[in-house]
């Protein structure tokens, strides 16, 4: 799928859930997205999640 498409289907499912539970499940379904999109992406291995960690600690730059 492109990221066009990607981006709609996300865009429909929070829109949806807005529409359904309010705001508050708005924001846990739009939580569980990122956590399952992380998820993902280091599954794939195309995120290191050590590496992710280590700079939010403050253990080693972006550059």
């Amino acid at each position: 799928m492109s990221p066009t498409v990607t981006g709609m289907a996300a865009g429909a499912v929070l829109a949806v859930m807005a529409l359904a539970f309010g705001f508050w499940g708005l924001l846990l379904t739009a939580l569980f997205m990122g956590i399952g999109a992380v998820l993902g992406r280091t599954s794939e291995g195309k995120l290191d999640l050590g590496g992710v960690l280590d700079a939010l600690r403050g253990k080693r730059s972006s550059s």
